[in-house]
C-alpha cells in the first residue's frame, strides 16, 4: 500500500480579461464558486447570453471523484446543453449501476444484495418510462470538466484561483472583492445579481447574513479514494455502490462507489453513531485491507477527505439581489446521492429567470420564485438524506453487526445468520426487511425525479393534484398538472423518434396543443411578434408534426386535442387549458402577464414606462381573469 497525494482531472483556465490593482469590473451576474451548481449556471447564463464572471478560489475543477450517482432529471439538464452524450462517456452506464452488496469485505461472505437505481425487474419499466435519458455514475472530479468544456465553448468568464474576499449589496446592486491567487491583485466586480455557488462554508452566505435552519454536526464520518483491482470480485455483480462492515470493528457501514468500474474506488467510511474515527493513514490503510478482505490485492490510497454529516438548508434561498445554489444552501450527507443533482437543478431554474430578467422580459419579481420552487426541495433533500442514513442501522442490526463486540462475536453472529434454525430462518426475513427500507435510498425515483412547483410562476388552473397512487418517494407519479415537469413520452417525427422533453426548454417557453388547437399557435406566434417574448409552438397527435404513434401522449396529457401546455424554460408546465378558450390570443396574454409580470415592450421600455407616457405594452394590456398561484 502506499499514499499518494490527490489527483484528477483538474482544469485551470484563465478568464479571458486581465485586471489591473483596484480596477473596478462590471458585469450583470457574477457567479462565486465553480463546483457543479456554479459551473451549470455559468453554461447556461452564457447559453442565454447573460454577461456573467464566475470566480472560484481554487486552481481547478474538483480533485476528488466526491458526488457520483446523476439521476435522470440531472442528466436531462445536462440533454438541454447538448452534453448528455459526454457525461455518459465519462461515466459508469445505468446498466452497470444496479447491484447492490452488503459483505463482511468484497473476498468476504455477502450478506444480502438488493438491485437499485431502477435495475430491479419490478422497477426498471418505471425508469425506462419516465425519461428519455438513463442515470449514470459520473464522479465530480471527471464530470465537472465536461460541464466547465461547454460553458467555455459558450464564451463562460470563468476564474481560476481568484477568492472573494467580501461581498455587499444595496438596491441597486451587488460590489464584490476579489483577489487572485496568483500574484495578489486585489480588485472589484460590480453586478446586478450574484449567486453564491460557494459550498457548504459559503463565503456570500456568511458576508451576506444568510440564516441555516436545521443542525449541524450531527456526526462525522471520512472518505478514501482508492485504487486497487477488485475485478475478480465484481464482475459478476457490478454496481455503483459495494457496502462493507468487517466484523469486529466500529464500522457500520463503508460505501464503495465505483469511480472507475472494478479499478478505481470512493470509500465512505461511517462509524456506528456517526461518531468520529482516527482518519490516519496507518488507521485507514487497516480498515481499506479489512474491507478488500483479501491480502494479495494491492491498493494505493490516493486521498482521505474528513466531513461532518450537516442537516440544513438556507431559510432564504433569495435576499436582495443575491442567491444561493447547491451546497451553499443545503447541506446533507450523500444518501440517495441527491446532492450535486439537487445543486446543478437549482442553477437550471435561476438562470432563465434572471436572463428573462435583465433582457427585460420579466418583472425582478420573478427571481422571488427561486426561492419558492426551490427551498421546498432543499427541505425534502435534506430530510430524505438524514433518514436513509438512519434507515441503515435496521440492516446491521438484523445481521448482528455491532458496536462494541468482538470478531468471533460478529462471525458467530453471521454464521447464525445462515444457519438451518428457526433462529437464522427469523433473521433472515429481518434481513429481507430491513433490505427493502433502504429501498427509499437506492431506488427512491420519486424524489429524484418528483419535484412540484408552487410560486407566480406557476398559473393554476383550479384543478386538484391528481392522487398519489403509489409511495409518493418511491415512485415517480407523471402529470402535466402546472407546476410539474412535463412526463416523457416518445413522439415520431419524421423517421425518428423524440421526446416530448425535446420538443421545450433551451431557454424559451413553449406551447404544446394537439390537433385541435391551431388557435393556441396562432395565439403564441401573435404575442411573440407583440412582445419579442419567444414562444416556440408544436403541434403533438396522431398523424399531426409530432406523431403520438402508439397514443401514450394522449393517455398522459390530461387535456383535450383542443387543449393547450404552456411549458417553461426549465420544463415545468406554467399553466394548462384543457380546451380551447374562447379568446386564445387574451388568454394567453393574461397568463404570460401573470407569470412574468410588466416585461418591457419590444422597444425596450417598461410597462410601467409605457403606462406613465400614456402607452401599454402587449403584456401589460392583458385583460383581468387569470389568478396567480401565490
Amino acid at each position: 500500500m502506499t499514499t499518494a497525494e490527490a489527483s484528477g482531472p483538474v482544469s485551470a483556465p484563465q478568464g479571458r480579461h486581465s485586471v489591473r490593482q483596484g480596477e473596478v469590473v462590471h458585469t450583470d451576474v457574477l457567479v462565486v464558486g465553480a463546483g457543479p451548481a456554479g459551473l451549470t449556471a455559468a453554461a447556461f447564463l452564457a447559453e442565454h447570453g447573460v454577461d456573467a464572471i464566475t470566480v472560484t478560489k481554487y486552481p481547478g475543477t474538483a480533485p476528488t471523484p466526491r458526488a457520483h450517482i446523476t439521476n435522470q432529471r440531472t442528466v436531462e439538464v445536462f440533454r438541454d446543453l447538448g452534453l448528455e452524450d459526454q457525461v455518459r462517456e465519462i461515466a459508469m452506464p445505468a446498466e452497470l449501476m444496479g447491484t447492490n452488496v452488503w459483505a463482511t469485505s468484497f473476498a468476504g461472505v455477502e450478506l444480502a444484495r438488493m438491485m437499485t437505481w431502477g435495475r430491479g425487474r419490478d422497477r426498471q419499466g418505471d425508469y425506462d418510462s419516465a425519461s428519455p435519458s438513463q442515470m449514470c455514475n459520473a464522479p465530480q472530479n471527471a464530470l465537472e470538466p465536461v460541464i466547465l468544456a461547454s460553458a467555455q465553448e459558450r464564451e463562460a468568464d470563468i476564474r481560476f484561483g481568484t477568492e472573494l474576499v467580501d461581498i455587499v449589496q444595496d438596491d441597486d446592486g451587488v460590489r464584490a472583492t476579489l483577489q487572485r491567487g496568483e500574484d495578489g491583485t486585489t480588485y472589484v466586480v460590480e453586478a446586478k445579481y450574484a449567486i453564491g455557488a460557494d459550498g457548504a462554508n459559503s463565503t456570500v452566505a456568511s458576508c451576506l447574513g444568510f440564516d441555516m435552519e436545521g443542525t449541524a454536526g450531527l456526526g462525522s464520518a471520512f472518505t478514501v479514494w482508492i485504487e486497487a483491482d477488485l475485478s475478480q470480485y465484481v464482475s459478476h455483480r457490478p454496481g455503483a455502490l459495494f457496502w462493507v462492515a468487517p466484523p469486529g470493528t466500529n464500522v457500520l457501514w463503508s460505501a464503495w462507489t465505483a469511480v472507475v468500474p472494478s479499478n478505481e474506488w470512493n470509500a465512505l467510511f461511517l462509524m456506528h453513531e456517526f461518531l468520529p474515527a482516527d482518519a490516519s493513514d496507518e488507521t485507514v490503510a487497516e480498515l481499506v485491507r479489512a474491507g478488500i478482505g483479501d491480502p494479495e490485492i494491492e491498493f494505493r490510497i490516493k486521498h482521505i477527505g474528513q466531513w461532518q454529516i450537516n442537516q440544513q438548508v438556507s431559510a432564504q434561498y433569495r435576499k436582495g439581489r443575491v442567491f444561493l445554489a447547491g451546497d451553499a444552501a443545503h447541506r446533507h450527507p450523500p444518501a440517495n446521492g441527491l446532492g450535486s443533482n439537487t445543486s446543478i437543478q437549482d442553477s437550471f431554474n435561476l438562470a432563465w429567470k434572471l436572463a428573462y430578467v435583465l433582457k427585460g422580459l420579466a418583472a425582478p419579481e420573478l427571481l422571488d420564485t427561486y426561492h419558492d420552487e426551490r427551498k421546498p426541495v432543499g427541505r425534502q433533500v435534506i430530510d430524505r438524506a438524514i433518514k436513509s442514513l438512519q434507515e441503515m442501522e435496521p440492516l446491521a442490526q438484523a445481521l448482528g453487526l455491532r458496536p462494541g463486540q468482538t470478531a468471533a462475536d460478529g462471525w458467530a453472529n453471521i454464521d447464525e445468520l445462515f444457519s438451518p434454525t428457526e433462529v437464522g430462518a427469523a433473521r433472515r426475513a429481518q434481513v429481507r426487511k430491513a433490505v427493502r427500507l433502504v429501498d427509499h435510498q437506492l431506488n427512491c425515483h420519486g424524489v429524484e425525479l418528483g419535484q412540484r412547483y408552487t410560486s407566480r410562476a406557476v398559473v393554476d388552473d383550479g384543478t386538484p393534484w391528481p392522487a398519489y397512487t403509489r409511495d409518493p418517494e418511491l415512485y415517480y407519479h407523471p402529470t402535466t398538472h402546472a407546476g410539474a415537469y412535463l412526463p416523457h413520452v416518445w413522439l415520431q417525427h419524421g423517421t425518428e423518434y423524440v421526446s416530448t422533453l425535446d420538443l421545450v426548454g433551451h431557454g424559451r417557453f413553449t406551447v404544446l396543443t394537439g390537433v385541435g388547437g391551431q388557435a393556441w399557435d396562432d395565439a403564441a406566434s401573435a404575442l411573440s411578434a407583440e412582445t419579442g417574448l419567444e414562444i416556440v409552438t408544436r403541434t403533438i397527435g396522431m398523424r399531426a408534426e409530432f406523431d403520438d404513434a402508439l397514443g401514450e401522449w394522449a393517455e398522459i396529457r390530461e387535456i383535450d386535442d383542443e387543449g393547450c401546455l404552456l411549458v417553461r424554460p426549465d420544463r415545468h408546465i406554467a399553466w394548462r387549458s384543457r380546451g380551447l378558450a374562447d379568446d386564445p390570443l387574451g388568454t394567453l396574454r393574461t397568463v404570460l402577464v401573470s407569470l412574468l409580470g410588466r416585461p418591457k415592450t419590444r422597444g425596450g421600455r417598461s410597462a410601467d414606462d409605457d403606462r406613465r407616457s400614456g402607452h401599454q405594452s402587449s403584456l401589460a394590456a392583458a385583460p383581468a381573469g387569470v389568478g396567480r398561484n401565490e
